[in-house]
């Protein structure tokens, strides 16, 4: 049962075989012939006979014949029956088939005077046959009026076609080799010819592309000469495509079959899908046109009736329509009366990419990825994914905490949605700007795609930016002695990283400066001593100091500065030596001598540089480095500079030597220590912005303003570069132009290859030019006399 469905349909029996009944099964039909048996059907005899084997658009097997099929019983041209066996078996060679013999059955006594099909395989035309009654009172001089039938074979059907090649005249055995098929029945002769015969011609008629086959049919008995039209023409393309329909174009007169086109008359003109006549087609979206010339049927790209099934080529996904037409037309001209002409189409789409995609239905509020992927047919599944590069089948996601299921769309597609939470490990994060995460979502998919079940891939890439990430602010405290600065400790060497100038702040650095570095869960505490490394004095005097310690704020990544964090205070200070980076230094001595000295009469080691502020307890010195009589030695990776504070002693006049003093000696030595090779950060930027050049281009060139350095840089291995960042490992190339802008730092580098511990390097005067001579103007400084006046980053 539901086995078989057969139908009669005009004059064409219909059967159907279930296609899910043969699932794992090879089956074959035997025509079932009463006087020689069963006949195994091929295609060679399917086209001689009337038959066609095929599949309609869902898959099942479909076998059509005519009426007028080889082994068809015929009954008064009004009744006929046709037995079919179905041989079912589990093996390719039909070893152990079962046969089921399945007869049908098919009444149709509404003959045309001519009637055509076109079907897939196959041409036929049946011609009625009415002779009226032959008089013995006619002579045979009746046959000397056609002299051209005098050589008809007597009582034997013959075959005249008419081809580009010229005549030919065949029997009716010969033409069946050929492939023809001819026969008469009680009031009819019908020949069918398959398509491309040699005996055919090809020829175009409004645009159409039709295949045909001229012949006549005679017949000589006594005095009667039977000749018989059975031309017959078919269509063998009219098919165009858009992306959204189809159209199948059929001419509306096809001049070969209206001798008189005069006299043509259109009847009716039905279409159908499959067995079925389409009353209305606008209910369907079908549409039905013609005109003088043309019969056009139009079908949307899916519509019922059709199928739409999914298809990968080459690994691109799209969608392949197919449907089964038929279109018949009845018409009379004063030639032939009524004709009736039947097209059976069967019309499958090229195949049409449709690229899926990917809709980002995220609300990031929620920190949950909501990705659908389609637009999908029914035969199409997700197998499946893979998130951030790793595997996982359906189960498996599902169990790992992914959310994937099926949504369907208006238009009868579907599409997967998949949701993952921003917090899941597979899930991409990456810190961005200044408080934003960028959620990455890497996800690839395995579909089954269409009855085959081929495989198809397909990857997407989802981006969700969250500002969910707090910037951390810095609470700053001093006491007496000491800077102190709390920060939140959260998201520090995730994000951030923490830099005292170019330097990272970590661990070793600490030490090495002195500062004191204590965490909790939640806070990161720097106490830094005031006269610790890295403290910038703001205001010095002998009565107080003015220090200000910064740290800045970078991404780990990019080391681009977000924050500074600053600690100032003023301290009250008694003595004290500060050693700046530029090479100023500052001292406060403390007089602690008994008895008490005078401290204005103090002095460095060049008698001529005395205290610039003092009291009775104190003086204040203000010098750089290489003046005052300060001198330079190397030890290990360190430069030391060292001077010494001195009192002039007061002698009493005496009658000679010695002389007698009074006072108490002084001495006090200064010690500045300066790492040999060290990047400087110097925060200097010009005093009128107004008057800076919009960018500068040079190269760089050492060089001293006075001829005694001069001579001196001449002896000496000098070097001088530009950095193209502040990591200074990568420089651009010599006299190569640079480019900047007034806000973007220079990073220079000066360094002197001599070893030897006599000979220093001081940066005295260095700016930028618009050509490489000395004496071009205008000029921008950057540092005069030893001091930073534009924004630059050193090493030296």
């Amino acid at each position: 049962p539901g086995f078989v469905e057969s139908s009669c349909r005009s004059r064409i029996f219909w059967m159907k075989l279930n296609k899910l009944l043969l699932q794992g099964k090879f089956f074959q039909l035997e025509i079932y012939d009463p006087y020689s048996g069963a006949v195994l059907l091929d295609e060679n005899l399917a086209s001689r006979c009337g038959y066609v084997l095929s599949e309609d658009v869902w898959g099942n097997p479909v076998f059509r014949a005519s009426v007028l099929g080889c082994h068809v019983a015929n009954e008064a041209d009004e009744l006929f029956s046709l037995t079919v066996n179905i041989k079912v078996s589990s093996f390719s060679s039909m070893r152990a088939a079962v046969t089921y013999t399945y007869p049908m059955y098919c009444s149709y006594t509404s003959w045309a005077s001519r009637e055509i099909v076109c079907e897939e395989n196959y041409m036929e035309v049946s011609v009625r046959t009415d002779v009226p009654a032959v008089s013995n009172d006619y002579t045979v001089a009746w046959m000397s009026a056609l002299p051209e039938t005098q050589n008809v074979a007597y009582q034997q059907w013959q075959l005249m076609f008419v081809s580009p090649s010229g005549r030919k005249r065949i029997t009716v055995s010969d033409a069946v080799k050929l492939g023809y098929s001819f026969n008469n029945t009680l009031s009819r002769v019908y020949l069918r010819a398959p398509y491309h015969s040699n005996e055919s011609d090809v020829s175009m008629v409004s645009g159409v592309k039709m295949n045909m086959v001229t012949s006549t049919s005679m017949y000589r008995q006594r005095w009667l000469l039977l000749l018989i039209d059975t031309t017959v023409s078919c269509p063998v393309d009219g098919i165009s495509f858009t992306d959204t329909t189809l159209t199948w174009t059929v001419p509306r007169v096809i001049p070969t079959l209206v001798v008189q086109e005069s006299t043509f008359l259109s009847k009716s003109i039905v279409m159908g899908v499959d067995d079925q006549v389409i009353v209305n087609p606008e209910e369907m979206n079908y549409s039905l046109e013609h005109n003088e010339t043309h019969i056009r049927v139009t079908i949307p790209i899916g519509a019922e009736g059709g199928k739409l099934e999914s298809s990968i080529s080459g690994g691109v996904y799209g969608v392949i329509y197919s449907i089964d037409l038929f279109l018949e037309h009845t018409w009379t001209d004063a030639g032939w009366q009524t004709t009736k002409y039947t097209v059976i189409k069967s019309i499958t789409t090229p195949f049409m990419p449709r690229i899926p995609t990917v809709i980002n239905n995220t609300v990031p509020e929620e920190r949950l990825f909501n990705v659908v992927f389609g637009h999908f047919l029914p035969d199409v599944s997700l197998v499946a994914i893979a998130i951030g590069n790793v595997p996982f089948t359906l189960r498996e996601a599902q169990h790992h905490g992914f959310r994937i299921y099926e949504t369907p769309f208006p238009n009868g597609t579907k599409g997967f949605i998949l949701e993952v939470s921003f917090d899941d490990p597979y899930v991409l994060k990456e810190y961005v700007n200044r408080n934003e995460t960028k959620y990455t979502l890497l996800v690839n998919y395995t579909l089954s795609v269409g009855p085959e079940m081929t495989l198809y891939y397909h990857s997407a890439e989802v981006e969700c930016v969250l500002a969910d990430i707090e910037i951390p602010e810095a609470v700053g405290d001093c006491d007496e002695e000491n800077l102190f600065l709390t920060l939140p400790t959260f998201g520090l060497h995730q994000y951030w990283d923490l830099y005292l100038g170019n330097k990272l702040l970590n661990r070793h650095l600490a030490l090495t400066n002195g500062y004191l570095a204590a965490t909790n869960s939640t806070h990161l505490i720097l106490q830094i001593p005031l006269f610790a490394g890295g403290v910038i004095y703001e205001e010095v005097s002998f009565q107080k100091i003015k220090a200000r310690f910064d740290v800045a704020l970078r991404k780990v990544r990019t080391m681009e500065t977000l924050q500074m964090f600053s600690v100032g205070c003023s301290f009250n200070s008694s003595a004290f030596i500060i050693c700046h980076p530029n090479g100023t230094i500052m001292i406060s001595a403390p007089m602690k001598t008994v008895p008490a000295i005078d401290m204005s009469k103090t002095k460095l080691r060049d008698s001529s540089c005395k205290p610039r502020e003092y009291n009775e307890a104190h003086a204040f010195f203000k010098f750089h480095v290489t003046t005052c009589g300060t001198s330079v030695r190397f030890e290990g990776d360190h430069i030391i500079y060292e001077n010494e504070i001195s009192y002039e002693k007061e002698t009493l006049p005496g009658q000679g030597i010695p002389r007698i003093t009074r006072d108490p000696d002084y001495r006090l030595t200064v010690l500045c220590y300066y790492q040999a090779k060290e990047t400087l950060v110097l925060g200097a930027f010009p005093s009128d912005p107004a008057t800076s050049s919009p960018f500068g281009s040079g190269t760089m060139v050492p060089r001293s303003n006075t001829p005694a350095h001069r001579r001196v840089r001449q002896a000496l291995n000098v070097v001088s570069r530009v950095s193209k960042d502040e990591s200074f490992m990568e420089f651009y190339e010599p006299s190569t132009a640079i480019l900047k802008r007034p806000v973007e730092p220079v990073f220079l580098e000066v360094e002197l290859k001599d070893e030897s511990p006599n000979v220093e390097l001081y940066l005295e005067n260095c700016w930028v030019a618009r050509s490489p001579d000395f004496n071009s103007t205008p000029r921008w400084n950057i540092t005069v006399d030893g001091q930073v006046v534009l924004n630059v980053q050193c090493t030296h």
